[in-house]
């Protein structure tokens, strides 16, 4: 009787209707035949995967609460990405992987710590690369998200033209609530565009370390955002200047923006004074950080704001950059004579 009656309570249970049949799976269509030229086959393959994308409205929330906002105090967000075995770990992948890293210096002008550190912040240098499905995660966060739906939308379209292209079951591949895949954990735009095949073994792969590597570098100095000018990387410049004292006149400029928004002289005329000399016409924000023993400043140069692009919160981009010089500090002191 009990299982006649959970059978009946299941059978009245409204059915989940397909993406399929949402409204804006049209214009999903229109933009996949506009913007990647697909056909009608190829849209029949988009059509079956919807048929099986699962909502899941806590990926939305994900986003809408991840730890680069909600987190209060600096300190707490570094912990998460700067501790022992991560600096280890790091130097080990280093090692392993020394001639990709130097060649992609070489290259592109971005250091090795700088690469293995994007690393290590997005995937704990891939060993964590993502548990939900690609699919479900842009579905979700494309159709329903109440403030980036558009971002995610286009995500998806590129998803799929991502799929066909690499041939890629769009059921198959998993990553992180926003979407994005790899060691290098790149949204699907950029995968499509940006992402290099640098071991020259005929794939693509960013599950790869080779081509993770080398698309991280390619992408600090290709990158154009959609909404702001272009921060590329400035080979043999640092991120960070420290600033050894700060009494902020009332008209300073804002902190921590998502671009610079002042030079260094104008900075140190606003009552910033730096720890290392570097061209007054240098662009600049200030980074203001609130720590136990109180307000902590950096003035934060155009490598910090090419990190900002990877993700737009100021907490990522002193993690990656913290990380990348714990690397350093750790690689110099194995190498220095004893």
């Amino acid at each position: 009787m009990k299982a006649l009656i959970a059978a009946l309570v299941c059978l009245a249970l409204p059915v989940a209707a397909s993406y399929r049949e949402d409204p804006k799976t049209a214009l999903l269509h229109q933009k996949l035949i506009s913007e990647y030229a697909f056909n009608a086959d190829d849209l029949a393959k988009v059509d079956a995967a919807l048929d099986q994308a699962e909502r899941l409205p806590q990926l939305v929330q994900a986003e809408r609460q991840n730890k680069e906002v909600t987190t209060p105090l600096w300190d707490s967000y570094k912990a998460l990405h700067v501790f022992p075995s991560q600096i280890d770990n790091g130097l080990r992948v280093m090692r392993e992987h020394q001639k990709w890293l130097e060649r992609a210096e070489a290259e592109y002008g971005v250091p090795p710590v700088v690469i293995a550190a994007i690393m290590g912040v997005e995937t704990k240098y891939g060993t964590y690369t993502g548990k939900h499905r690609v699919l479900d995660a842009l579905v979700t966060q494309g159709y329903e998200h109440p403030t980036r739906s558009r971002f995610f939308f286009n995500e998806l379209a590129a998803y799929f033209a991502f799929c066909r292209d690499f041939r890629r079951e769009p059921i198959d591949i998993k990553g992180s609530y926003a979407g994005a895949v790899g060691f290098a954990q790149f949204m699907p735009s950029n995968y499509i565009t940006l992402a290099l095949d640098y071991d020259g073994d005929g794939s693509i792969d960013l599950w790869s370390m080779p081509d993770a590597i080398g698309s991280i570098a390619h992408y600090f100095t290709r990158y154009q955002p959609p909404d702001r000018p272009a921060v590329h990387w400035r080979r043999g410049e640092p991120l960070l200047v420290p600033v050894t004292a700060a009494d902020l006149k009332a008209s300073a400029p804002a902190r921590n923006t998502k671009a610079a928004n002042a030079t260094l002289g104008e900075w140190i005329k606003m009552g910033v004074t730096p720890g290392v000399d570097m061209p007054a016409e240098t662009p600049a924000g200030l980074i203001e950080l609130l720590r136990p023993a109180g307000t902590e400043y950096w003035l934060a140069l155009p490598n910090f704001y090419a990190v900002m692009t990877y993700n737009p919160r100021v907490f990522y981009a002193m993690a990656v950059t913290q990380l990348a010089a714990e690397l350093q500090a750790a690689q110099a002191l194995k190498v220095s004579p004893r």
